[in-house]
């Protein structure tokens, strides 16, 4: 390739990768699946890496970059971000319905969801972001370019239409389903979870690595301007689609009203709709639709007189709890929750709420017979809010965590600074089921066919009693197992072949895999691969100098630039993993079968070799694994993808594969080959190779498009 072309490659990538980008997030209609979008950009990755005369700070690459920093630099709003005045009732709306008509005439309203998260403020110059800032104290925020550069929904870059100089506002929130998951991992890790999603962007946006950032599930929607770029548009609706072209997510849903009763009924079917969105809203705003007024109608020192935000009561029910069972999570968490007389709120029936831990117990006093208020954590989570004291009998019973595990009956320990309280038996039941769960997951190890139910009927059955047990299992016995609903037979089938080869092809994962799937309190994913970067392979971790000085280094309250990526807690964690018995007979048996992950290289594709350029699918039954042949396809600078395209030169087909495959690759001249076919073209190399782990998606952040 020469220097031209790979320029000119680099960037029709970085505008694809925009462009999906923005289809995905801003229009929500992607056109391609996650494979392929990972494999453009693991492409562009191996392309700035071998001509980085042409990295920009603008790549979609460079999202996350940079050290930490020791803290946030103050700017300055100007104009400053202000607040809408809120109201409770519609006689309040209807008390600024009249205000408006003594100033202005032949107006319109606007309503639009009020999104509860952390108001931004984006500014773009030369069409490119250089500032994101938090409202602070609505004049003087806080600088947080690095973390809000890791959000894929905000566009780095602006088409040729937009002005040269921009800002706009918005709100930075957490999804609901992105808050469950943040929530799961705090408490595994024996942290307190955040109480809503709004704290939890907030908490996101206060970190000081923006790697961290990158692993949270934060997204942005824009709904108004700032200071400069936008004195040209006559209405609101006209600016929010002007930023929707520009690249900007705006809001979902929003209605223009001729009246107060019109905007009335649009608040109203707001309310219906405000579980159906992927952020928590706590009410609606309405504006003036016609900008030419805002001006003439001017601010208070706390915000426009030409909107108001109607906040909605809070969805919460009476009911009454039965009891307080305790669950056991993978990394032995001992959990309460509360058993509850079922009660309806927010479109569904609750029976159960979790309590969090025992702390969070005692701060509510929350007992056993007592009457509670209930409610939806970010619209999401049940959760108890508070108890009714005045409605005790005398005959409520105060809680207490077990001694014992309710499990397996072993030791329960609570370590210092953790709210948690652990089981600390490494073959406890219920921490083998979900860790089996984890260890299989698509971050992890990727295992197929290998979800929730089956590893649930794997551990009560007795087929597995460790996760390292899935590499010694007979899969052809296990093709019988009855896996049916109670009732209703059905055999596992071809889902064991299919297990069989993805365990195959976990053992060429590479140490950051491996590291996240074993569950070691403390090390997510961007802790894992921090971890992996600074050692060769699994069988260096047990007694790592890496890990000794970051928790050596902590000890002292260091800066040691070298080590400050690694979390002294994660360190800690990993080192008494495997000065545990469990670790040590974990890393024992590891080296019995032969399995020690090594480092992950960047993921890029050769550039040289006999397949070079050339798109690659696999389909059907092939004879081995198909992780070891997409390595060996990588390997030859082949290009591995997951459906058939115009850029598809070969479809290595196996047996038993559909005629409307082989009829799609033949119409857009793709040529089907067999397996022989492959190991012929592949010139004789037909080893899968030790050092170089099949290439997998970029790092799991908040903004994959999973």
């Amino acid at each position: 390739m020469t220097e031209f072309e790979a320029r000119e490659r680099i960037e029709f990538l970085r505008r694809e990768i925009d462009r999906h980008d923005r289809l995905y997030y801003v229009e929500a209609r992607p056109v391609i699946g996650d494979r392929d979008y990972d494999l453009l950009y693991n492409e562009l990755l191996s392309l700035e890496k071998d001509w980085p005369q042409f990295m920009s700070p603008d790549s979609p690459t460079q999202r996350v970059s940079g050290a930490p920093v020791d803290g946030f630099v103050q700017v300055r709003h100007d104009p400053p971000m202000q607040s809408l005045d809120k109201t409770h009732s519609k006689g309040e709306l209807a008390d600024f319905d009249a205000f408006l008509r003594k100033e202005i005439t032949g107006f319109t309203y606007r309503v639009e969801p009020k999104v509860d998260g952390v108001s931004m403020s984006l500014r773009y110059e030369d069409r490119r972001l250089v500032r994101a800032a938090t409202r602070g104290n609505g004049v003087v925020g806080d600088d947080v370019t690095a973390n809000v550069r890791t959000i894929r929904a905000v566009p780095l870059t602006l088409p040729g239409e937009a002005p040269d100089v921009l800002e706009v506002r918005g709100e930075v929130y957490m999804t609901r389903d992105g808050f469950i998951r943040l929530n799961e991992r705090e408490e595994e890790a024996g942290r307190d979870p955040f109480a809503n999603p709004r704290n939890a962007a907030a908490g996101s946006l206060k970190q000081l690595d923006p790697r961290e950032v990158a692993a949270r599930p934060l997204d942005i929607v824009v709904y108004n301007a700032g200071g400069a770029g936008c004195d040209g548009f006559e209405t609101h609706g006209e600016m929010m689609e002007a930023f929707r072209r520009w690249g900007f997510p705006v809001p979902p849903w929003s209605k223009t009203c001729g009246t107060i009763d019109e905007a009335f009924a649009a608040i109203d079917e707001l309310e219906g709709r405000r579980h159906s969105f992927r952020f928590e809203i706590d009410g609606a705003v309405l504006k003036v639709e016609e900008r030419r007024f805002y001006r003439l109608l001017g601010a208070t020192a706390h915000g426009p007189r030409w909107a108001r935000a109607y906040k909605y009561a809070p969805e919460r029910a009476e009911t009454v709890v039965r009891g307080i069972t305790v669950q056991v999570g993978r990394t032995g968490i001992l959990t309460p929750v509360a058993e509850l007389e079922p009660v309806e709120l927010a479109g569904s029936v609750i029976a159960r709420a979790t309590l969090h831990n025992a702390d969070q117990v005692a701060r509510q006093d929350i007992r056993v017979g007592d009457h509670v208020w209930l409610v939806k954590a970010g619209d999401v989570i049940p959760a108890v809010e508070s108890s009714i004291p005045e409605k005790r009998t005398g005959a409520e019973k105060v809680f207490s965590m077990p001694d014992r595990c309710p499990v397996c009956g072993g030791d329960v320990r609570r370590l210092d600074g953790e709210v948690a309280v652990r089981c600390v038996n490494p073959v406890c039941p219920a921490q083998l089921q979900r860790r089996l769960e984890h260890f299989a997951a698509r971050g992890a190890l990727d295992i197929k066919a290998l979800g929730g139910r089956i590893a649930d009927i794997l551990v009560s059955k007795g087929i597995v009693r460790d996760p390292l047990d899935l590499f010694t299992l007979d899969y052809n016995a296990l093709a019988s197992l009855d896996v049916g609903e109670e009732g209703t037979p059905r055999k596992f089938g071809r889902n064991a072949i299919g297990m069989r080869d993805a365990v195959a092809a976990a053992k060429t994962l590479p140490l950051d895999r491996w590291l996240f799937a074993i569950g070691i309190p403390n090390v997510g994913v961007t802790v894992a691969k921090d971890i992996a970067a600074e050692h060769e392979r699994f069988s260096d971790l047990a007694d790592s100098p890496v890990l000794r000085a970051v928790v050596e280094n902590d000890a002292k309250k260091g800066r040691d630039r070298k080590i400050l990526a690694i979390k002294a807690e994660a360190a800690r964690a990993v080192l008494a993993f495997f000065g545990s018995g469990y670790g040590k007979a974990f890393a024992e048996r590891m080296r019995a079968l032969g399995i020690d992950p090594v480092r992950g290289e960047s993921a890029a594709v050769a550039t040289e070799g006999p397949l070079v350029g050339a798109g690659c699918v696999l389909t059907g039954t092939l004879s081995r694994p198909r992780g070891e042949y997409a390595a060996l396809i990588e390997k030859a600078g082949g290009i591995v993808q997951s459906a058939v395209t115009s850029k598809t030169r070969y479809l290595i087909a196996g047996e038993n594969v559909g005629a409307t495959k082989t009829e799609k690759a033949r119409a857009l001249g793709t040529e089907v080959i067999d397996e022989a076919r492959l190991l012929e073209l592949l010139g004789g190399d037909v080893s899968a190779p030790a050092a170089t782990p099949p290439r997998k998606p970029p790092a799991v952040t908040q903004a994959s498009l999973f």
